[in-house]
């Protein structure tokens, strides 16, 4: 039993705006717990704007990466996905490497392998990782100004 103050006679029509709200909430409980977004207090009306466009953004990937598990179909559990895709370590090696009196580093950007059960599920999902390292330009210089170390 559903009780509103909507003047709506039509019992389709009232679940279906209760289906809605449920989706609402849930899309709330989305970006708090699995996004990670928390309140923030801004003091300008456009980080404000700028901020619920974030937040909208994200929840248009998450319930997009849904839609895209269900049409493979694995469900519609993305935080289980990207659970089992945070599996798969990636990192940047890096070499010096003397060149005349100079010297220089070479960065290498390779990629694990997955285990089996994640392998698989990229293979569902039509997605490949890398088969051999590759040259990142400007590694450190992009850490650095990254991270200011």
């Amino acid at each position: 039993m559903l009780r509103t103050n909507c003047a709506e006679q039509d019992p389709a029509k009232l679940w279906e705006w209760y289906l809605q709200l449920q989706q609402a909430e849930a899309a709330f409980r989305c970006a708090k717990s699995d996004l990670g977004l928390r309140p923030v207090f801004h003091q300008k009306t456009e980080r404000v704007e700028a901020h619920i466009l974030v937040c909208f953004l994200s929840l248009a990937l998450w319930r997009t990466l849904e839609m895209w598990m269900k049409g493979k179909g694995l469900g519609t559990c993305a935080r289980q996905l990207v659970a089992e895709i945070a599996t798969i370590k990636s990192m940047d090696v890096i070499l010096p490497v003397k060149a005349g009196e100079g010297s220089s580093e070479l960065c290498l950007r390779t990629v694990a392998r997955p285990e089996r059960l994640v392998a698989e599920l990229l293979q569902r999902l039509g997605l490949q990782l890398p088969e051999q390292s590759r040259i990142v330009q400007n590694a450190v210089a992009n850490v650095v100004q990254k991270t200011g170390v």
